[in-house]
């Protein structure tokens, strides 16, 4: 099945890449979250320009995403206060990427998209947990989360 991405998707492109992918790949997973639209003649024609308008935005982007890389791993450690039971390391629930944007904001950090957030498990406890943001498809900051226990 071919299909034109509209987001970015790991492991298989950005926006506007046409890819060859699985019928139930496709059917199943791209098309229902909107990740991908059916490549047409039509479409084909219309990512072409878009790309082409895009090229020149990508650099400005690379660097600005370099700058935001710089300034979230000068952040140090960003704490979070999760609520957990009086004495336990266990949290109520788990840390969220809406939890881990508000955090990079409250210690002063640039303002993220919840998407770019990527976390690679469940975070169910307090201490220190790296947690990866997704700047550009080139750039990758890491960012030291401590956890604490807090209300």
């Amino acid at each position: 099945m071919k299909l034109i991405l509209t987001a970015d998707v790991s492991g298989l492109g950005g926006p506007g890449d046409i890819v060859e992918v699985k019928d139930g790949y496709g059917r199943n997973y791209l098309l229902p979250r909107g990740l991908a639209i059916l490549a047409t003649k039509g479409a084909e024609r219309q990512v072409k320009t878009i790309q082409r308008a895009q090229e020149g935005r990508r650099i400005r982007d690379l660097d600005h995403a370099k700058e935001v890389k710089a300034k979230l791993e000068g952040l140090g450690a960003v704490e979070y206060k999760g609520r957990a039971a009086a004495g336990s390391k266990k949290l109520f629930g788990s840390v969220t990427a809406t939890d881990v944007v508000a955090a990079v904001k409250a210690a002063g950090g640039p303002l993220l998209d919840k998407r770019a957030v990527e976390l690679s498990g469940h975070i169910k406890t307090t201490g220190k947990h790296a947690v990866a943001v997704r700047l550009h498809p080139n750039v990758t900051a890491s960012v030291n989360l401590q956890v604490t226990a807090g209300e």
